[in-house]
């Protein structure tokens, strides 16, 4: 009976001191003002992004009503579309949030587009996703201990397409055999489900393999989501170095011709640049009439 008493008595001790240390936090609590930090997804966005990968970044604010600051522990993340794991990862120590204030915490992530299409093959370039984004912010805070905040965001990214290029026609403007000035006419296409609005391109011509040269444009047109445009860019070279690929298109034969380059678009998710190329294709000369008007030449494919 005596240890069971004994038994009785320590427990009823312990259980006293762990009501006091009870009562204590709570009293310190109240006198020092102790309370749980808050935490919002102000934002995200898209700083780079292009046919490799989106960069992404997450604004979280986080207010800290304490007296004193508070370390933020870690940070885990997870981006996911249609409840499909896109990308996770955690930020150890990643700060310290000031007493009575708050601090924006920016979460960089990479997203790379061909992990996510090897992973799944439904999610095709082109295409816009939805996607969420979940953050558990982790902090310490005195008296209260480890306070973990879980956060959501949702939005969409796209995947990109690369842009199509032809070569539609290229009309002669002047012409020597030490300068000829000459216009391209390009068509331009947007495979993808959001508009392009094109403002400037850079590009290099080859006929039948020589290169002809290029140049650097500032050129504005909008290019509709699964659309084409066309436009219009000048180009300088000497016939002389062309061979007899000139010669061909002055008398009225498909001539081959590769172009490769660059185009600056803006998007809804942010301005991107796309590079733009064409092997193979096959042109001809605009002819033009006595009267001015343009006698336009099927072209060869």
């Amino acid at each position: 009976m005596a240890d069971k008493s004994d038994e009785e008595g320590k427990g009823g001790f312990l259980d006293k001191v762990k009501d006091f240390i009870q009562d204590i936090g709570e009293k310190i609590e109240e006198t020092v003002g102790f309370g749980k930090p808050t935490a919002d997804v102000t934002d995200t966005h898209i700083p780079k992004i292009n046919l490799e990968r989106a960069d992404i970044v997450i604004d979280v604010l986080i207010k800290n009503p304490n007296p004193i600051p508070i370390p933020l522990i870690d940070i885990n993340y997870l981006i996911e579309s249609d409840g499909r794991k896109l990308i996770s990862g955690l930020i150890p120590d990643a700060g310290t949030i000031h007493a009575h204030g708050s601090e924006t915490v920016k979460i960089p992530v990479c997203l790379i587009y061909d992990d996510i299409k090897n992973t799944y093959e439904d999610i095709q370039p082109g295409s816009i996703i939805p996607y969420k984004v979940k953050v558990d912010l982790i902090v310490d805070v005195p008296v209260l201990g480890r306070i973990t905040i879980p956060l959501e965001k949702t939005g969409e990214i796209p995947i990109p397409f690369k842009p199509e290029i032809d070569i539609d026609k290229i009309r002669f403007d002047k012409f020597s055999f030490e300068e000829t000035v000459a216009t391209l006419h390009l068509k331009l296409g947007n495979k993808n489900d959001f508009d392009l609005g094109l403002n400037d391109l850079d590009y290099e011509v080859w006929l039948c393999g020589v290169s002809i040269g290029g140049a650097e444009l500032e050129k504005s047109a909008n290019i509709e989501k699964n659309g084409f445009c066309y436009v219009d860019v000048p180009i300088t070279f000497r016939p002389k170095d062309c061979g007899s690929a000139l010669w061909d298109m002055i008398r009225g034969k498909g001539t081959g011709y590769s172009m490769k380059g660059n185009i600056n678009v803006d998007t809804p998710f942010g301005a991107m640049k796309l590079p733009i190329s064409k092997e193979g294709g096959t042109t001809k000369l605009k002819k033009n009439k006595e009267d001015g008007e343009e006698e336009e030449d099927d072209d060869e494919e």
